[in-house]
């Protein structure tokens, strides 16, 4: 065996979601923030992506978390989020995997029964709560960077469905938020297929036709990403709700979403169905569930906002050596339309 390049991956899933760890063989990223870091990654780095995520050795099915030291003296370490697609600039998920995989193998100290851990993400500090036990992370708490309201009630039009009436909202990532039954969906398993088709074309649509710029940072991606709801019940005085998120190029995110969940809990704000302290439990398409809460209003530029906090628990599924022969004819990977809904292949 040859590798010319090899990284230490850390498998992880929260909620039935992968969020693996990179924790060895990225080396010096420079920046002087995560952010930054994640520009570079980006623009100069793209293979480490690829190579992960793309199949041969990778899946749609997953995102990465590159693991780096932190810029921010406040922060125990610093991490940078991969998609299939994009480069978020917060990920609650992802978060909720890379404290567990960081506290669990003991690159962070853990301490029983509370640690309390502040990560630098791309979007700003995340500051979470760990309870702990028996060397096991039982649940991590994360207080996200701001979420709030771009459009409420906004008209699209979207080729071969028509006009549909979406909110767009920040929550880490701008989501586009339509209520399932509008388009003859339940938020059952088996319509993850037509979900993810008509969700690719919502986004595209609003992203497209709605204005959704970041008023703190303008590089912050526009609309990417689709979350269908269905409304909100009680149970024994607790709001519940179900969604499915459309990640690109066209999957279900498995668990609840954590962004998504944030950009929710300010649309709920937004519409007087939450209050400040008040618990929401957000259930995936799988029937995981985070549970959540908005821990404080503020404001971001110009627009109204609140804090949220998310919760749920990640499990560590195995570890590995990914690496890449030199003769391999796929280095970058290649993606198929059966499952990527479009074809490429990079070498």
């Amino acid at each position: 065996m040859r590798f010319s390049k090899v990284f230490n991956v850390v498998g992880c899933h929260v909620g039935g979601e992968v969020g693996n760890v990179v924790v060895g063989g990225v080396g010096d990223v420079p920046g002087d923030t995560m952010f930054q870091k994640r520009l570079y990654l980006e623009n100069k780095r793209d293979d480490i992506r690829q190579l992960l995520l793309k199949e041969p050795r990778g899946s749609m099915i997953r995102s990465l978390n590159v693991v780096l030291p932190p810029t921010h003296p406040d922060a125990a370490m610093g991490y940078v989020i991969m998609e299939s697609e994009e480069y978020p600039a917060m990920s609650g998920g992802n978060t909720i995997c890379v404290a567990t995989v960081l506290l669990e193998t003991g690159m962070v100290p853990m301490q029983e029964p509370v640690t309390e851990l502040t990560l630098e993400s791309p979007a700003g500090l995340i500051k979470l709560h760990c309870e702990c036990r028996d060397g096991k992370v039982l649940s991590v708490r994360f207080v996200n960077q701001p979420a709030f309201v771009y459009h409420l009630d906004a008209p699209v039009e979207v080729e071969g469905i028509g006009t549909v009436t979406l909110d767009v909202a920040w929550g880490g990532m701008a989501f586009a938020i339509i209520d399932a039954a509008d388009l003859g969906f339940e938020l059952v398993p088996d319509e993850a297929r037509d979900l993810c088709v008509v969700g690719e074309k919502i986004k595209t649509a609003a992203a497209e036709q709605l204005k959704a710029i970041h008023p703190e940072n303008p590089q912050f991606a526009g609309i990417t990403i689709t979350e269908f709801t269905n409304p909100l019940r009680r149970e024994n005085d607790t709001l519940v709700a179900k969604n499915a998120v459309v990640v690109s190029p066209g999957r279900i995110d498995r668990c609840p979403c954590g962004t998504g969940t944030s950009a929710r809990l300010a649309v709920m704000h937004a519409r007087n169905q939450i209050k400040p302290g008040e618990k929401f439990i957000h259930e995936s398409l799988i029937d995981s569930r985070f549970e959540s809460t908005i821990e404080s209003l503020t404001r971001v530029g110009d627009y109204d906002a609140v804090v949220p906090s998310v919760a749920g628990q990640a499990w560590i599924t195995d570890m590995s050596q990914v690496g890449i022969d030199p003769t391999d004819p796929f280095p970058l990977g290649y993606t198929l339309s059966d499952s990527w809904m479009r074809s490429g292949a990079t070498s």
